[in-house]
């Protein structure tokens, strides 16, 4: 069989191919990774629910060993964690509506991975923080950018991570409650109900709006994706350095038997400038 003369990958072998050309273009460095993942640590913000409802542990840190004597030649720890703590993913079974469905070692790696589309509207929410985004600001991102591909992540820019190191205001509590930007409710069932997306990703603390409580469903981003089977990933960064199209986005869960949930990192492949 005839050898490519580039890749001496066979002709014909699309799928051998494209991996090909996506591992030279890593070597060559013509694709720059991108980390989109909150650095987890003691200090990184997390969900603060009102009383009565129960909160989840913050992140930490045990120490095992450190080249002493339980360990004279390593260092671990334990790990104390939420699953839903820092950059994570929303499984289907978070949510009441989506109970019965799979949690977060079920969900299927291919829609794991996918066409990132990053839709900005940091003007929009730094006039309002309470900004939710609607269908008709989607319309007007595929008008620009063309539609929707099957199996995409449609990445929600608000600015937000500005506000990732101080976590009062990442929270954005006052005596109302607190105010970060969401979906409307109709958007929120439109992405679960009629678009072809895998699942949407925040800068904020979690795929909701701080207000979402007193939306109709509450939670409609909650209520509506993981009740069909998307997802939601959270407290993402670096959403600037993604084009509006044409970045591959890589969510990489722990895939935790039972889990509601899990802590991930999140990668994008972007072509380099």
């Amino acid at each position: 069989m005839e050898r490519n003369s580039t890749t001496d990958v066979p002709q014909g072998s699309v799928a051998q191919l494209g991996v090909a050309h996506l591992l030279e273009g890593l070597a060559t460095r013509r694709i720059d990774v991108i980390d989109l993942t909150t650095e987890l640590s003691h200090s990184t913000p997390s969900l603060e629910l009102p009383e009565p409802f129960a909160n989840l542990i913050d992140f930490s840190l045990e120490e095992v060993s450190a080249y002493n004597e339980p360990g004279p030649y390593w260092k671990h720890h334990n790990i104390h964690t939420g699953e839903h703590i820092g950059t994570h993913v929303d499984a289907p079974v978070h949510w009441i509506t989506g109970r019965g469905g799979k949690d977060v070692a079920r969900i299927e790696p291919a829609r794991l991975i996918g066409p990132a589309l990053v839709l900005d509207v940091t003007q929009e929410v730094a006039a309002d923080h309470d900004f939710l985004l609607d269908i008709h600001h989607i319309k007007a991102w595929e008008s620009n950018h063309g539609p929707i591909p099957e199996g995409g992540w449609l990445l929600i820019r608000t600015g937000w991570e500005a506000r990732a190191e101080d976590r009062q205001q990442f929270l954005n509590n006052d005596q109302q409650g607190p105010h970060s930007p969401g979906l409307t409710v109709e958007c929120a069932r439109w992405i679960a109900e009629e678009s072809p997306l895998s699942g949407i990703g925040v800068e904020t603390v979690g795929i909701d709006g701080g207000a979402a409580a007193g939306q109709k469903p509450p939670f409609p981003a909650h209520h509506f994706l993981l009740g069909h089977d998307k997802y939601g990933v959270t407290s993402l960064r670096n959403l600037s350095k993604l084009p509006p199209v044409g970045a591959a986005l890589i969510v990489a869960p722990l895939p935790i038997v039972g889990g509601t949930g899990s802590p991930a990192r999140v990668l994008a492949l972007v072509n380099a400038a």
